[in-house]
């Protein structure tokens, strides 16, 4: 695996002449759903800091999804968390989102940190590269239950196609933890405070799920916005190498990344994954409950629309990819028009806003257990909607990508991952292939009925006027 680690030789020099851009006092706006709006204090543009250029785009993002088990009562008092994520685009500052979301008591975090990997796996950081978060200035925050918290801008060059490790420390119980499980990705913990710690030895714990931490912000001119994926396992990357970044997204990222190094007139995006396994458009997931929690575990793509994509800073596009567990978790046959209204409705919350919609079409699960041609034949009149136009502004068309030309209810052989729903890792590659990289930008969004309605730029994000301590 192929990780870059640009630049840090000359991070002493370039941290210099970048550091004013986190001279500024931000705050964090925090709405009913929990997400971490993002506005600048003192008038000043959002989506820039003084004297920088550029604006705040996601790089790396992870839905909450679930309260961890076993955390009810302590959390993970006592112990620090390095969750190590990937980043997609760089910048030359950086900003952090974490989450109570699904907690039930008040997180006390006393110390955060920020750094880059030193290694493509592995726990330790690069010598250079390790710095302290604050929260309104402060090194401690308390995030109350069902909320959430942007850290405060830290100047720290972020290479795109990099790992990243955000440590956080609770001294307190607080528990049941958020986090967002089945991650592909080893993150790590340690007991006791070591979150400043360049060497990785005291993180003897492993996990495949990221705690509390759910987004990376950078601050550059590397990109222009930011691709927001919505799905469920297929987008989370479920059946995927651990530790590749083999997910859809990625690959989607690496494309983008490498049109643009080749002089393509191509959108400089960067591309985050809200992708969460056994997540439905139209109700909540099935999770037993094994903690209380404020807030419904795995919730809907129509609940967590407004969190998860329209909460992203620099959004111009959504791609959505959810109604294949709507098919295959209803007791009863799912009503195809009721999918698509619920997939019509994202697309006009997303237009409400200046966001194009891009929509894919559902693949086929032929040999999976839930297979049934009544099953089939929903999918099928969903995609024909899909195709024919009627409820997105662009379409990824996924089930031809991936099907297999002598039937075509299967997934191809090479394609599959073995259970007959999941893609392998070549079968995710050619589902970002199959994403029209033009359909990711252009100046309008045109409605199912091919109504125009013209995209804006540093849109602000829905303030309720609920005011947090925290960053943005």
């Amino acid at each position: 695996m192929t990780r870059r680690r640009q630049g840090h030789a000359l991070l002493a020099a370039i941290t210099a002449l970048v550091v004013v851009l986190s001279a500024a006092l931000y705050v964090t706006v925090a709405a009913h759903d929990g997400t971490a709006r993002r506005t600048l204090a003192a008038g000043r543009p959002h989506g820039a800091g003084p004297g920088s250029a550029g604006r705040w785009v996601g790089t790396w993002s992870a839905s909450p999804a679930a309260a961890e088990p076993g955390t009810g009562a302590r959390g993970t008092a006592g112990r620090s968390l390095r969750n190590v994520v990937h980043t997609s685009v760089g910048g030359t500052s950086a900003r952090v989102t974490l989450s109570n979301l699904l907690g039930s008591r008040p997180l006390r975090l006393t110390h955060a940190s920020i750094a880059l990997a030193a290694e493509d796996e592995g726990p330790a950081a690069a010598p250079g590269t390790m710095r302290r978060l604050t929260f309104g200035g402060r090194t401690a925050v308390v995030v109350p239950p069902g909320r959430q918290t942007v850290s405060d801008p830290v100047a720290l060059p972020v290479p795109a196609d990099a790992d990243v490790l955000i440590t956080t420390y609770s001294p307190t119980p607080s528990g049941p933890v958020t986090i967002h499980p089945r991650a592909r990705q080893t993150s790590y913990a340690a007991v006791g405070q070591h979150t400043e710690d360049l060497a990785g030895t005291a993180y003897t714990e492993r996990t495949e799920a990221w705690r509390y931490v759910t987004a990376l912000d950078v601050l550059g001119s590397e990109a222009d916005g930011t691709v927001v994926v919505l799905g469920d396992s297929l987008t989370d990357g479920s059946s995927s190498s651990t530790d590749e970044n083999r997910r859809w997204p990625d690959a989607l990222a690496r494309r983008l990344r490498a049109a643009a190094e080749d002089g393509r007139d191509v959108p400089r995006h960067g591309v985050v994954n809200q992708g969460i396994s056994g997540n439905r458009l139209l109700a909540d997931g099935y999770l037993r409950p094994l903690a209380r929690t404020v807030r419904p575990q795995n919730p809907s793509g129509l609940r967590r629309f407004s969190r998860d994509v329209l909460g992203t800073p620099g959004v111009e596009v959504v791609v959505v990819d959810l109604g294949v567990n709507d098919i295959l978790r209803d007791p009863a046959l799912a009503d195809p028009d009721r999918i698509l209204a619920g997939l019509r409705a994202l697309v006009a919350r997303a237009h409400a806003r200046g966001v194009r919609a891009v929509g894919a079409t559902l693949m086929p699960f032929k040999g999976h257990p839930g297979y049934t041609d009544a099953r089939e034949e929903v999918r099928r009149r969903i995609n024909a909607e899909i195709r024919a136009g009627r409820v997105f502004d662009a379409v990824a068309d996924f089930d031809e990508a991936l099907r297999d030309p002598y039937d075509p209810r299967r997934l191809r052989f090479d394609y599959d991952c073995g259970d007959h729903l999941h893609p392998s890792d070549r079968g995710y590659a050619r589902m970002a292939e199959a994403v029209d990289l033009a359909d990711l930008g252009g100046n309008a969004v045109r409605g199912a009925r091919g109504t125009a309605r013209a995209t804006t730029t540093n849109r602000q994000q829905p303030d309720d006027g609920v005011t947090r301590h925290g960053a943005r």
